[in-house]
């Protein structure tokens, strides 16, 4: 079975629903996070940077939620969660799945943070996240998800950046994400992952 070394109010949710959508049960350790809200010391034992979500299966090692979603679709001979291998439509998804944490994280993150803090994010920064919601808006066109009618990989990527936009009321102004993002909250995945674990994003 695999273990899962999971970070409260981190990207170990979107591991933990993925899992669900597959049946598949995992041994789950938890960690809290340290009054600054870092992760604490004990995961640096499990790995170097002491990131998480890290998967451990057998022999295997395996951090980045990315790479683990990719591995346990592979392990468990996953099909649902992609379009078809090949097709213009897997590598529109594969695109998708990689911006959330190569290009849309790092900009949503330089506005998430000061609002952590109490303070104003600087207006360059609001103005690139304005555009990238606006991107993710068009992306998901008719919807209801990414990929149309079927949720993929890269909706369960996208779901942990856009939790922490939602709490800190940096959606409103984007009702078209808001709704996808709301819409991601309804699937049984995330339901299950929420009740096994707690939150995306901490409470406000």
């Amino acid at each position: 079975m695999i273990t899962l070394h999971a970070l409260k109010y981190s990207r170990a949710t979107r591991v933990l629903w993925l899992l669900n959508d597959l049946g598949q049960p995992c041994n789950r350790i938890d960690y809290d996070r340290t009054h600054a809200f870092r992760a604490p010391d004990e995961l640096s034992k499990v790995h170097p940077l002491g990131k998480s979500p890290v998967i451990v299966d057998g022999d295997e090692m395996i951090a980045e939620s990315s790479t683990i979603l990719r591995y346990l679709a592979a392990k468990y001979g996953d099909n649902s969660h992609q379009p078809e291998a090949g097709t213009p439509a897997f590598w529109r998804h594969e695109a998708l799945f990689d911006y959330v944490e190569a290009s849309f994280a790092e900009v949503a993150l330089q506005v998430i943070l000061p609002a952590f803090n109490g303070e104003d994010a600087p207006r360059a920064a609001k103005a690139a996240l304005a555009d990238h919601l606006d991107y993710i808006a068009s992306e998901v066109g008719e919807g209801p998800f990414l990929c149309g009618q079927t949720l993929t990989l890269a909706d369960i990527q996208m779901s942990y950046i856009l939790a922490l936009l939602e709490r800190m009321e940096l959606l409103g102004d984007h009702p078209k994400v808001l709704a996808y993002w709301q819409r991601l909250q309804q699937q049984p995945g995330y339901i299950a992952a929420l009740d096994a674990a707690g939150p995306m994003a901490p409470p406000r």
